[in-house]
């Protein structure tokens, strides 16, 4: 009898020493597996890069005071062809940033390009800016200004002639920008709505 009670305190000794050991072994891959994930996501994050187009600061009244919140529009691309556009808001104006790049980021597009510049003319609209688009010639650069500028070299267009119409107003431009860039289609796009077997 005794040397079956010794055994199973033995056995429950060596149990209790090998639990924690397990429990710190499975606490020690789950931080390494969220450390493996932060790096991939700090990755990915280095290929884009971002630009703060516009931030707006809106006050309110109250009876203690007035409190403060900021707004910005924010433009993200790899310059490979992929941009993004994100508006966040927060009670400081990093916060406000981050949100912003964060939306970006999560709304990426892809821009159809006939080597450094557009596939075809373009013009789109929003609200009360007008923005028109136009294919240049290798060496020309971006010719364009303000958010338009910014969208353009953030997608990889080096050469376009571009200009601004109507509303001056930055996200609006910005906007119109976009909805521009939505419009470009490839030769093999055209060619397939056409249904045209050759060219």
């Amino acid at each position: 009898m005794a040397n079956e009670i010794e055994e199973n305190v033995t056995v429950a000794e060596t149990t209790e020493a090998q639990a924690p050991a397990r429990k710190g072994e499975g606490r020690g891959q789950r931080r390494n597996e969220r450390r493996n994930d932060r790096r991939e996501r700090e990755e990915v994050q280095d290929e884009f890069e971002d630009r703060t187009i516009v931030v707006n600061r809106s006050t309110k009244v109250v009876k203690g005071g007035k409190n403060f919140s900021f707004s910005a529009l924010i433009v993200v691309g790899d310059k490979k062809g992929r941009v993004g556009m994100g508006f966040g808001k927060a009670n400081e104006v990093s916060d406000a940033i981050r949100k912003g790049g964060e939306q970006a980021r999560r709304h990426l597009m892809t821009v159809p390009t006939n080597g450094s510049t557009i596939s075809h003319a373009v013009d789109a609209r929003f609200c009360a800016a007008k923005v028109m688009m136009k294919p240049a010639s290798q060496g020309t650069g971006v010719i364009a200004g303000g958010g338009m500028r910014a969208v353009l070299e953030l997608a990889g267009i080096q050469d376009v002639l571009a200009k601004s119409l109507g509303s001056s107003n930055q996200s609006n431009v910005v906007k119109a920008t976009f909805e521009a860039l939505k419009k470009l289609r490839t030769k093999a796009e055209i060619i397939e709505q056409r249904d045209i077997k050759a060219l």
